[in-house]
């Protein structure tokens, strides 16, 4: 009985040292690391890859993807490196964070692009000087 309580504490001592990277973040870094996975997310729908294809891709799996892109600060570096070259190969962190790539000017642009509704009679007649 002694033997399986001292046991017993021994877990709860290992579990309360389990150190949640997110919370042991500054708000700033963590603002960092969640800009990071948007642009990773951006990257990839601008170049049409679907996420479990990116994830097969970087050989992680879908929910190592997802979190990513969350931008969870808990993930290895390899991992983000991995998954940013299955998404764009060749292309480097630098590149990510200034945008450079042609995929997300041409998402740009199609974002930017809106069609523009008619005027109604009783609208134009407002107008009318």
């Amino acid at each position: 009985m002694l033997v399986k309580t001292n046991f017993m504490f021994l877990i709860n001592d290992f579990t309360s040292m389990k150190v949640s990277q997110s919370s042991a973040l500054s708000p700033e870094l963590a603002g960092q690391a969640a800009h990071i996975g948007q642009l990773l997310a951006r990257l990839r729908l601008a170049r049409h890859i679907k996420q479990a294809d990116a994830a097969i891709r970087a050989g992680l799996s879908r929910n190592t993807a997802y979190r990513i892109e969350k931008g969870d600060p808990g993930l290895a570096f390899g991992q983000v490196l991995r998954y940013l070259d299955a998404i764009a190969p060749g292309a480097t962190l630098a590149s990510l964070l200034a945008e450079t790539d042609p995929a997300l000017k041409a998402l740009q642009s199609r974002e930017a692009t809106k069609r523009v509704r008619g005027l109604s009679a009783s609208e134009l007649q407002s107008l009318d000087f």
